[in-house]
């Protein structure tokens, strides 16, 4: 069996402030190896269940977070950007199953440091009138490649908003949200453990996991965070202003809308 882990940092114990998830401070440091240790975690848990290969995907900012000389000497690393299917590149490779690690829920939402893809630029994302935070828009890019996902790690809140999406998945929770910057958390060392194990128990008794699939073509709307973002998004000819705000555009695919999302992303450093 081949699995695809893709790690983020929001949704990693003991995190909760932006400071930890920005490099160039000690809480930043401090947080990349704890990153570092959940992904480990699965990966060893997956190897240890019977798993033949592991791919970890590093899908946090720059993209350039994971330790390499710290992760499990058997699993590949992915990192780098930019990547055409970015968050869950390495599914064209055809993995048999998807672990998202260190997930946060989407954004206006109430879960710790919750936010959709760049929370400068973008207030809510909907494809097909279904509103999706990072967890579905890339899940369903993954079942574009018949990719299921398998396993989400992250807190209370995006799990609740996340395991509608995909049946079969098993959850661990991180930590529970009080509020976008405070919460209950395990301790790393736990966190650790229960991915592990779950990563274990998934390979060793494998579900009948299905793949989150959104029909083509696509209509993606998009909320800014400001008239002035969708002005300067409306700049592509694609664009249809609703309002102030909210912008449209058709694509003929998932993985089509989600690379224009992304291009909508790097246009707002601009603005910035």
């Amino acid at each position: 069996m081949k699995i695809l882990i893709s790690t983020d940092i929001e949704g990693v114990a003991g995190v909760f402030h932006p400071e930890q998830t920005r490099p160039n401070n000690s809480e930043y440091e401090r947080a990349r190896v704890w990153m570092t240790n959940e992904a480990n975690a699965a990966v060893c848990g997956a190897f240890d269940g019977g798993a033949k290969e592991v791919i970890v995907n590093d899908s946090h900012g720059s993209f350039r977070n994971i330790i390499a000389d710290k992760l499990d000497p058997r699993a590949r690393l992915l990192q780098g950007k930019p990547r055409y299917l970015s968050m869950v590149s390495g599914v064209e490779t055809s993995p048999n199953a998807l672990f998202m690690i260190g997930y946060h829920a989407k954004a206006k939402s109430r879960g710790i440091l919750a936010h959709t893809i760049n929370g400068f630029a973008f207030a809510r994302i909907w494809l097909n009138d279904i509103e999706l935070g990072e967890a579905g828009l890339y899940g369903a890019l993954a079942g574009e490649f018949n990719v299921p996902v398998a396993m989400i790690c992250g807190d209370n809140i995006f799990i609740e908003e996340t395991l509608p999406l995909f049946p079969n998945v098993t959850s661990v929770e991180t930590k529970q949200a009080e509020g976008q910057n405070s919460g209950l958390s395990l301790t790393p060392e736990a966190s650790c453990q229960a991915i592990y194990n779950a990563a274990r128990m998934l390979i060793e008794k494998p579900a009948q996991w299905q793949p989150y699939r959104i029909t083509p073509p696509v209509t993606c709307r998009l909320q800014t965070q400001t008239p002035a973002l969708a002005d300067l998004f409306g700049q592509l000819p694609i664009v249809e202003r609703l309002e102030g705000d909210l912008i449209q555009f058709a694509a003929e695919n998932v993985q089509s809308a989600i690379r224009i999302i992304n291009c909508f992303s790097a246009m707002s450093m601009m603005l910035r």
